[in-house]
């Protein structure tokens, strides 16, 4: 089968630097063409880029043109790791030419017929793209920090139910992409506001887990009080979680529910997709960035300290990596869910 032609949008930034080292040799899609703002068009992309990953740039991509917002794609799929400021309005008029934008950006996320999709979780929502006045697709991934929330909530709220979640959030400085937080703020430090950080983490996760009502998703019922912080750590997100259940349940009922977690993407062997999206450590001292966010690829959600909360009912602390679950590895899993249910072809 030949592969599916793909462009990455915001080539040159963190997050489109992570799409180019998780899609090499990829067994269903070619980077076929790299998008980027106008002073990188028309370059190199070897000479556009400053290149900030363990590997060196693949030659097979070292010498693409750069090209420009403005031109025609002939991608499928585009990848879109596109900075707020002008993502919204490139991603719909690709996905009014025709493609399907797969986009890591804040701007259509709570879009009522735009589909927020982490398809272990809510793989149905995709439906709602048939809503779409496009004849693309735009389709959205979650905030970083949410992520890893969404998917220890999931399980918890189909067993027992969430009525409210208390959330508190350490997050690594490649989140703020390059060149991130200036040393003289984060070195010794913890800064404690992230610009619009709180609000997503406060309003994503209900719509995640709400339910598909034809052309809008019921969004799920329950409060998230969120902090969020900036700590001098580089890769991984570490979030503190306290949670009132619907249902009463004990430590090791929690525990077992998120060992169990699985879904579509498990249940099909996508390509991208960590055998346990969920792994629960018994240490007492992890997860801890530093050791653990590369467990699965990068791509499972890691949580610990699960234990009662005499506020709440269950506290826990979970850990992700924020550019690859949290940013473009959760792209990739959703474009090839999207193959994998007849959606793309």
């Amino acid at each position: 089968m030949s592969k599916i032609p793909v462009a990455i949008l915001g080539a040159t930034g963190t997050v489109g630097q992570k799409f180019i080292v998780l899609l090499q040799n990829h067994p269903h899609f070619e980077i076929r063409e790299l998008v980027a703002s106008p002073r990188s068009a028309g370059k190199p992309y070897a000479e556009a880029a400053s290149w900030k990953q363990d590997i060196p740039v693949p030659e097979d991509i070292a010498g693409k043109i750069v090209k420009s917002l403005d031109e025609t794609l002939e991608s499928t799929i585009l990848f879109s790791g596109l900075d707020s400021s002008v993502a919204g309005e490139a991603e719909t008029r690709f996905a009014e030419a025709g493609h399907f934008v797969i986009s890591n950006s804040k701007n259509h996320r709570m879009d009522k017929d735009v589909p927020l999709v982490i398809p272990e979780i809510n793989p149905d929502h995709f439906e709602i793209i048939r809503k779409q006045p496009y004849k693309g697709a735009i389709i959205t991934n979650s905030n970083c920090s949410t992520m890893f929330i969404a998917m220890a909530l999931a399980p918890l709220h189909k067993a027992f139910g969430v009525e409210a979640v208390q959330a508190t959030t350490m997050q690594a400085i490649s989140g703020a992409g390059y060149p991130g937080v200036p040393s003289i703020d984060i070195l010794g430090n913890v800064v404690p506001f992230i610009g619009g950080e709180e609000d997503k983490v406060e309003t994503e996760p209900q719509k995640i887990l709400g339910t598909l009502a034809g052309d809008h998703i019921d969004h799920a019922p329950f409060p998230v009080s969120a902090q969020c912080t900036r700590v001098p750590v580089f890769d991984g997100h570490t979030e503190t979680l306290s949670i009132k259940l619907g249902k009463k349940a004990s430590v090791d009922e929690v525990k077992e529910v998120l060992r169990n977690f699985r879904g579509m993407p498990q249940e099909k062997k996508l390509h991208s997709a960590p055998e346990f999206p969920i792994l629960v450590t018994e240490q007492e001292d992890r997860p801890q960035p530093a050791r653990d966010i590369w467990l699965q690829g990068g791509m499972s959600t890691v949580v610990g300290r699960v234990r009662e909360c005499p506020v709440l009912d269950i506290k826990m602390t979970i850990l992700g990596h924020n550019t690859v679950r949290g940013a473009a590895g959760a792209a990739i899993l959703n474009a090839e869910a999207m193959v994998a249910l007849g959606y793309i072809s």
